[in-house]
């Protein structure tokens, strides 16, 4: 009965700060009628999408509804058996991920992705390659321009590392830090490569419920600077505490969209996550 008030609590607040956000903003992401097939399987059916900007959207659903295989596609992972993936206007079909990053999306994964013997710095650097200006050639003979953009790289992951409160472990092994800490070092390497929009698979997961407060107030904290935040996410307190829109999926289709507070309460979605009751079956 506490948990099912904190949940409550967290919805109102969440109400409380959605007031006045009904106006339009500019859609980032989009999909239209998206389709992705394995052999028979059809893991998402005409699906549409839109995440606005400077807003965090959260894409909610039970276990095997078809989102990641959604992020899959926007990230250039899959590719689109049908419909389109539009960012900022222009149809992603046919691009690669580090093109896509190159356009400005940047993603973390349910399972975490680090290199686990580089340090955490090297790390984040890593992460910008994507963004590297300079050839091949340049990196072999040391060219004034690779060693200023080295130094340009450089400066940019102390940076984020610094954002995601890692600095103290800069020269510390991925392997070795917490899992917690794991978890922002791949969202910090993600924001290093400068992205328009930020997606995030499973953020919290793993987390006990203080790194998972403090990882929403770092998610509200980074959209101020015009970040726009795509987000799977099974922590419902979460998922209410800190979206401006949520989408449903089931079985590879959207159920419902909505406000938090709307989508909380929408009998599909209970039914999707619950069941439907025997007495209604019957």
């Amino acid at each position: 009965m506490a948990k099912e008030n904190n949940n409550m609590e967290t919805i109102i607040r969440t109400k409380q700060e959605n007031e006045g956000k009904n106006k339009i903003n500019k859609v980032v992401l989009q999909t239209d009628k998206l389709t992705k097939k394995f052999g028979g399987l059809i893991a998402v059916n005409n699906f549409d999408l839109k995440v606005s900007q400077g807003e965090i959207s959260s894409l909610i659903g039970p276990n095997g509804a078809g989102k990641t295989t959604v992020f899959n596609v926007v990230t250039g992972i899959y590719k689109a058996d049908g419909g389109k993936v539009l960012f900022k206007g222009e149809d992603l079909a046919g691009k690669k991920p580090h093109q896509i990053i190159k356009k400005g999306i940047a993603r973390t994964f349910q399972n975490i992705r680090l290199f686990s013997n580089m340090t955490c710095l090297e790390n984040v650097m890593a992460g910008q390659h994507c963004r590297s200006k300079e050839g091949t050639w340049s990196s072999v003979l040391q060219t004034p321009g690779q060693k200023k953009e080295e130094l340009e790289i450089k400066k940019n992951a102390e940076n984020r590392l610094k954002q995601v409160g890692l600095w103290k472990w800069r020269d510390e092994l991925a392997k070795n830090i917490a899992y917690g800490n794991q978890r922002m070092l791949e969202i910090g390497r993600a924001l290093a490569t400068n992205p328009d929009l930020l997606v995030l698979d499973e953020p919290s997961s793993g987390l006990n419920d203080k790194e998972s407060e403090d990882l929403m107030d770092f998610l509200k904290e980074i959209i101020k600077d015009n970040l726009t935040i795509l987000l799977i996410e099974h922590d419902m307190n979460v998922v209410m505490g800190i979206s401006h829109w949520v989408t449903v999926m089931d079985e590879g289709k959207k159920i419902a969209e909505g406000l938090p507070e709307e989508v909380y309460s929408n009998p599909q979605v209970i039914e999707a996550y619950l069941g439907k009751d025997e007495e209604e079956e019957e």
